[in-house]
């Protein structure tokens, strides 16, 4: 099989959506595809397939919770980076002349860059390539009625198929996106795309407590409040290992560093979290997508404190739903406290986690998903007509 995809990623806090990209990417390339991404966001070092063409455009990124967006330097975003974006994007797909574009989150989120993404639809369209969206399992979007309707009329108008990585059975789309009745016809639950497992490794025997904090742009006060709790004496016969995140401040970095006490590393990241969580006492995070999805498969025992700042939910709605099923301990941002996150590290270390059944095969199925739009531009009869795991 022959033909082409491109995909548009945009990261601003973490690196979640880039991760599950460069998944379904990588599946994709199994199919005989050639593959280009198109990334917005800070370059990262992550594994990536070698067939797959990456694409840096100038990068964009969020100064904070509150996604106030600027360049690479940290000045805001103007007219010529908006332009020197558009116009990178624009020769991409040239190049890259595919007959399927894959945008994730959009129209669900990013609409901030509608100023190249309503260019790329547009060429889609001209040359009739498939135009899906690729979108998590929960969304983050104003309780506002004509957002969601504007929402709806732009799936209906442009894109062939929404692939909602999830899986209903833990989380429906409509727990995020009430009006997702009105795109049924459209939607494919593909399942969560999980990493590959890792390979057997003795690694970690010594039960650590592993706090990962993801990308580290909003973890900063549950890794002082870790520090903090070790240094009462919670679970103090374990050695423990602070993951910060690529994008935490070199400063407090350092000053963690000097704050902790004996018995606590501190590391920006490790290449594989899912060895360490597999031979881990406890692991302690934000709830995330991939960070969730990589804790179920190690059955770590885990407290989740999710990210909740301004209008987050996302985090906060996946915690609560494994906490219920008694699969985690969570403990909500506004608790966070030194003496609360260590009683919950002492709960979850003294619990068997209840297992989860969810579909992780995202990846793979994406990919079929995706390759099928590219045998046959007419999606007519193609999509299911109710929203399923295909």
């Amino acid at each position: 099989m022959t033909g082409s995809v491109l995909f548009h990623v945009q990261h601003l806090l973490g690196i979640g959506h880039l991760q599950r990209t460069l998944r379904i990417a990588g599946s994709l390339i199994e199919h005989g595809l050639n593959v280009t991404v198109v990334s917005g966001g800070v370059p990262v070092s992550l594994p990536i397939h070698p067939a797959i063409r990456l694409v840096q455009l100038p990068p964009i990124r969020a100064r904070d919770a509150r996604f106030e967006l600027i360049d690479a330097a940290g000045l805001p975003v103007g007219d010529a980076r908006r332009r020197q974006r558009r116009e990178a994007l624009m020769a991409a797909f040239e190049a890259a002349r595919p007959d399927a574009v894959v945008i994730e989150g959009f129209p669900f989120a990013r609409r901030a860059f509608r100023f190249e993404l309503d260019p790329l639809i547009a060429a889609s369209h001209e040359t009739g390539a498939g135009v899906i969206c690729s979108v998590r399992d929960i969304i983050v979007m104003r309780d506002d009625p004509e957002r969601r309707r504007q929402a709806v009329e732009r799936v209906r108008r442009d894109f062939a198929a929404v692939l909602v990585h999830g899986d209903p059975s833990l989380v429906p789309f409509e727990a995020s996106f009430p009006a997702a009745p009105e795109i049924a016809d459209r939607l494919i639950y593909t399942g969560y795309v999980a990493p590959a497992p890792s390979a057997p490794a003795a690694v970690d025997k010594f039960g650590r407590v592993i706090v990962s904090a993801g990308g580290g742009a909003a973890g900063h006060a549950m890794l002082n409040a870790a520090v903090a709790a070790r240094r009462t004496g919670c679970l103090a016969d374990s050695p423990w290992l602070l993951l910060a995140g690529a994008n935490l401040p070199e400063a407090e970095f350092e000053a963690l560093r000097r704050e902790a006490p004996a018995g606590v590393a501190i590391a920006r990241f490790v290449l594989d979290l899912s060895a360490l969580l597999r031979h881990c006492r406890v692991s302690v995070s934000q709830a995330g997508y991939n960070t969730v999805l990589e804790i179920l498969a190690a059955r770590a025992r885990a407290v989740l404190v999710p990210f909740a700042a301004e209008r987050e939910t996302e985090q906060l709605l996946r915690a609560e739903r494994l906490a219920a099923m008694g699969a985690v301990e969570m403990l909500r941002e506004a608790e966070l406290s030194p003496s609360t996150l260590a009683a919950a590290i002492i709960r979850a270390a003294a619990s068997e986690p209840a297992p989860v059944a969810i579909d992780t095969g995202g990846a793979t199925r994406s990919a079929r998903i995706i390759a099928q739009i590219v045998r046959n531009r007419d999606t007519a009869g193609l999509l299911p007509r109710q929203p399923s795991l295909v």
